[in-house]
């Protein structure tokens, strides 16, 4: 050993030696580089004798067998047995069905506020992409988009389509009239989600082959410009679809029925509603959320009405907050308010029609209306919103206070009177299968469940299902006009992956008769029931 310290010594000075720096050689002078090269000669001699006795210590230490380190050795390849791993090549990356975490484990819906710039590099890198020539092409949250490599430019596109099949049973009495099909479908909602975006500016267009009556018809659901540049805010100009209801804010994609109770749906129409043309914006926290939007006119409105002289303006207003979250326990409470402080005006005056269907969307005849109102002058409604979900179960309720002003007319030259509508509703949903509806503090409402493990039966996996239960009541009945409506209704909702559900509901109604003289159904009331499924996809 003391050897080899000597050796490894000589030769790390043999090596200083040898690259000394040119320029140090050069400024030596000549008699020092002459010395300099006799002691190199010298120390290259003790090298080569001290390899030669390092070689002879070496040979008698070492196997035999290794004595020529470049001989070939041949090799055999050795074939895998049955339980040990084999190899393959080009092997696709593997589609992850579950476990997922509970964040990502939520039923896809396609409609919500546009993420920020931030948010949207966050969920691309997340996604497994290609990237093709400064291009990035890939699926972040379940939607096919085609970025650039900084994710500055991007465009996406998404789906939401749902098909409903039933029909009503029982309906009655024989007078009251009306359309109630034994067996009928009807595409409800057909959204393609374009979606084009430049940092954080992002604008929306998605046009629906859907209809919330018959197939065959084809309108806007909305075409806006977003700014999501602010912290946790996104500012929206175009039309647009503002929410003042937690039914609306969990988005019709995430319902726990087919459709929203119809107190929801009188009061989204006063000013908001699908298309309106909306400015302003939504701001959110972990535990609250606010939102205002200055409404306009619906797209189509002049197509459908051109003697138009006079269009509408409103406003919509949301506050609502979480005053206790736990593990297991939420509580959830909120306000929202709407008005219209002049509808249309059109060839018959300021006219304003409240009515619904029986929250089966099957192109029925709408039973629940408040009858024909002139000379509007202008059309408000507030009410809380409240929710408690205790691990698995979620308890919610909203009521909303309608209220409608006449003015002077030139028929009518002093000011009239004042009418007062008001609905409600209870709904409780328990998930027996996935991850149970939570609150999402981006749109400030409680989405769908969550599916851990896609469906697979041969591994006991059975997807997400729900059961829901919703009592609602919607009176337009106010002196002589109008009238009352009552839905009993519960619903089973099974999820075998994120993008796919399948919903049945049943319901029982009752409407009470309609008031005006001049009407031609439902002359003495009527009840009737109603069993419908649905087969949603949503990306």
């Amino acid at each position: 050993m003391r050897l080899l310290s000597r050796s490894s010594l000589l030769l790390g000075s043999a090596a200083s030696a040898l690259f000394l720096s040119p320029v140090s050689v050069r400024a030596a002078s000549d008699p020092e580089l002459i010395a300099l090269r006799h002691e190199m000669e010298s120390m290259r001699g003790e090298i080569r004798r001290l390899q030669s006795r390092v070689a002879k210590y070496e040979h008698a230490n070492v196997n035999p067998a290794s004595e020529n380190p470049h001989k070939h050795t041949p090799h055999r390849l050795r074939v895998a047995g049955p339980n040990e791993p084999q190899p393959v090549f080009n092997e696709p990356a593997p589609v992850r069905t579950g476990p997922r975490t509970v964040a990502e484990s939520r039923v896809t819906v396609p409609e919500g506020p546009a993420m920020s710039w931030k948010d949207f590099k966050a969920a691309s890198a997340k996604e497994e992409s290609v990237h093709v020539g400064g291009i990035q092409i890939g699926f972040p949250n379940g939607r096919p988009t085609i970025a650039s490599d900084d994710k500055a430019y991007a465009f996406s596109i998404g789906l939401l389509a749902q098909e409903d099949f039933g029909g009503f049973m029982g309906v009655g009495p024989s007078k009251s009239g009306g359309n109630f099909n034994n067996f009928t479908q009807n595409a409800r909602r057909l959204r393609l989600y374009f979606s084009w975006r430049y940092k954080d500016w992002v604008v929306n267009v998605t046009p629906d082959f859907g209809s919330s009556t018959f197939d065959g018809s084809a309108s806007l659901f909305e075409a806006n410009i977003n700014y999501t540049g602010l912290r946790h805010t996104t500012l929206t100009v175009g039309y647009f679809q503002p929410r003042m209801e937690e039914e609306s804010a969990e988005r019709s994609g995430a319902f726990e029925f087919l459709e929203r109770p119809a107190i929801v749906d009188i009061v989204r129409n006063i000013a908001s509603g699908v298309g309106r043309f909306s400015v302003g914006g939504e701001h959110y926290e972990k535990r609250w959320l606010v939102g205002g939007y200055f409404t306009g006119q619906k797209v189509g409105d002049r197509n459908k009405d051109n003697t138009i002289t006079d269009s509408q303006t409103g406003a919509v207003v949301r506050a609502v907050g979480r005053p206790y979250v736990s593990k297991d326990i939420d509580v959830f409470m909120g306000a929202g308010a709407t008005a219209a402080f002049k509808v249309n005006n059109g060839s018959k005056g300021r006219r304003y029609t409240a009515s619904s269907n029986t929250e089966i969307p099957l192109g029925e005849t709408n039973l629940l209306t408040s009858g024909v109102l002139s000379d509007v002058s202008q059309i408000w409604a507030v009410g809380p919103q409240l929710a408690l979900r205790w691990k698995r179960f979620l308890l919610k309720s909203e009521y909303y206070h309608i209220g409608v002003q006449q003015g002077a007319s030139v028929e009518n030259p002093s000011v009239l009177r004042s009418f007062g509508f008001d609905g409600w509703y209870v709904a409780a949903n328990y998930t027996l299968l996935g991850n149970p509806r939570i609150y999402s503090e981006k749109i400030g409402a409680f989405t769908a469940p969550g599916v851990t493990y896609d469906f697979d039966p041969a591994h006991n996996h059975w997807g997400a299902l729900e059961l829901s239960g919703r009592w609602s009541v919607t009176n337009l009945h106010d002196g002589d006009t109008g009238n009352q409506q009552t839905v009993w209704e519960s619903g089973v909702n099974w999820y075998p992956n994120r993008h796919f559900r399948f919903m049945l509901d049943y319901q029982h109604f009752i409407v009470s008769r309609d008031p005006n003289s001049k009407a031609t159904v439902n002359l003495l009331g009527t009840t009737g029931n109603a069993v419908v499924g649905r087969v949603q996809a949503a990306f």
